[in-house]
């Protein structure tokens, strides 16, 4: 599905929602997406069982169509194949077929209530809003049409097709909200280069702030473009807001993912999901900076292996969280505000010291400005592990410093993203380092860019992580030729653009002139 089409869709929905609240018009657009995408799935099925039941080859033939039309309401037969159970009433077909009517708020929330009832992994999972949605009459029914539109091409391409749009339209809320989109949504240009730097191919993925699920979502893809299956990870998650937990429910559910989210929406510091966890990797993009996040409870806590954080900021402890539920051979990926890599105020200084003496920090990347959507605060990744010897090379005692403020483009006037060439570039990077002289790439520090330093040089700088502190400054032309030859071109084009200002003063006057007035230009 082409990135037109998105843009068409997004258009067009966002036109209906009038003066609605991007906040509240999420939950009813992506609410929607996923009524039609369970839908589809359902039919999909119908359709093969149909099939199966005709043919004489098969192992499920049972003769004429009269013969078989009581199975093709069986739900046994669809759950089988990891298909929810769509009720008749709930069928895309018929919420359609009763757009226009009045209540057909009421009858899509009765139609989320009966495929709740009949599917136990969505139980509390749909939201709920659409008979009192706050939508100009007839603006659902709208929507309902428009969604109905999507042309999802082959049936085996439909899950693909529901997910980018589903997947484009987060993306989407996420702008229009601003701050307050951004605490659901990490852009993609971030999550690429978290799994790209991570390779998580196989084993189980931890994300204990999970938002919208995009850091599942990009490690899934991530094992299938490298040969690998969906089964071949494992998924747990933790999110504390009710609403955002249901958004990545139903992100994962369009996506065929299954995933341990825990019992209920929950606060992961205080009522930790998954205490058992040891995740093979982890990718996180917390809240930065919190500073009411209850560490005065948790003064004792065996999660703070590396000094105690301080109980007005979470960095931190969102830092320890992590490598706590780490195994052994595991490894991680944060996104953090820039002044966790240099804050000394309340023992912050001392923990990360702690974390630089003990080796479990493995790379640090400078992130450049207005890739989010919710802060303008300067960000950075952090990169963890238990054992630096896993990948290859030992790296033991070693950092890696990457300085990648100058990559990406800028999309629109206020958000920027990487290209493939950016993410490629970082991620060849850290792998040469980690397996320097085991793979044909082999490292090298970039001036201005990257550079692998030793822990007495960190030590030396007061165990501060920024990277523009290690990789020093980019290499530049600066012999006499090269000088002599860009002031030539800026002359030219000065020179050509003084010609071209005073071809437009005279034509002005001209036109003046013509019009009895008399034009004074003063030199």
């Amino acid at each position: 599905m082409n990135q037109d089409l998105h843009k068409t869709l997004w258009a067009t929905a966002d036109k209906l929602r009038s003066n609605m609240d991007a906040a509240e018009y999420k939950h009813v657009v992506l609410g929607l997406i996923f009524l039609k995408y369970i839908s589809d799935a359902f039919d999909e099925r119908l359709s093969e069982l149909k099939r199966e039941f005709a043919d004489p080859n098969s192992e499920l033939f049972v003769g004429e169509a009269s013969q078989f039309a009581h199975l093709l309401e069986d739900r046994d037969f669809y759950t089988m194949a990891n298909v929810f159970w769509v009720p008749e009433s709930a069928r895309w077909e018929n919420i359609r077929n009763q757009a226009k009517q009045p209540d057909i708020g009421k009858r899509i929330d009765d139609a989320l209530i009966a495929i709740e009832q009949d599917n136990a992994s969505l139980k509390g999972i749909l939201d709920k809003r659409f008979a009192r949605t706050q939508l100009e009459p007839g603006r659902l029914g709208e929507l309902i049409d428009l969604i109905s539109s999507i042309g999802f091409g082959a049936k085996d391409k439909a899950k693909d097709t529901l997910g980018e749009v589903y997947e484009y339209f987060l993306g989407q809320f996420a702008s229009a909200e601003g701050k307050k989109g951004g605490q659901f949504y990490t852009p993609a240009s971030v999550v690429k280069v978290l799994v790209e730097v991570l390779s998580p191919h196989k084993g189980r993925i931890y994300d204990p702030c999970c938002g919208s699920g995009g850091m599942f979502v990009q490690s899934e893809k991530f094992v299938e473009s490298h040969g690998g299956k969906a089964g071949d990870i494992s998924i747990y998650g933790q999110e504390a807001n009710p609403t955002t937990w249901r958004l990545v429910a139903m992100n994962l559910a369009i996506r065929g993912m299954g995933a341990n989210l825990g019992k209920e929406p929950a606060d992961t510091f205080h009522r930790d999901q998954h205490p058992d966890l040891r995740a093979d990797y982890t990718l996180a993009n917390p809240p930065f900076n919190i500073s009411d996040w209850g560490g005065e409870k948790l003064a004792s806590d065996p999660r703070w292996v590396y000094g105690t954080p301080p109980t007005g900021n979470a960095n931190y402890g969102w830092l320890q969280h992590i490598l706590w539920h780490l195994k052994p051979s595991g490894m991680a990926g944060v996104v953090l505000a820039n002044g966790s890599m240099s804050s000394n105020q309340n023992n912050e200084g001392a923990i990360r010291k702690a974390m630089v003496e003990g080796d479990v920090v493995e790379v640090m990347i400078a992130l450049p400005p207005q890739l989010f959507f919710n802060t303008q605060i300067p960000a950075c990744l952090w990169f963890l592990t238990k054992d630096k010897t896993k990948n290859g090379r030992n790296r033991k005692g070693e950092f890696l410093f990457i300085d990648a403020r100058k990559l990406g483009r800028m999309e629109s006037r206020v958000n920027r993203v990487f290209d493939d060439e950016d993410i490629q570039k970082v991620g060849t990077a850290v792998h040469a380092w980690r397996q320097d002289g085991e793979t044909s790439d082999t490292f090298t520090d970039i001036p201005g860019f990257c550079r692998s330093v030793k822990l007495a040089e960190v030590a030396e700088h007061g165990y501060v992580l920024t990277p523009g502190r290690y990789v020093g400054a980019e290499e530049v032309e600066d012999d006499d030729e090269a000088f002599v030859e860009k002031m030539e071109l800026l002359t030219a084009k000065l020179a050509e653009q003084m010609a071209k200002g005073q071809e437009l003063d005279a034509l002005i006057r001209e036109k003046m002139e013509k019009l009895g007035f008399t034009l004074e230009i003063k030199q």
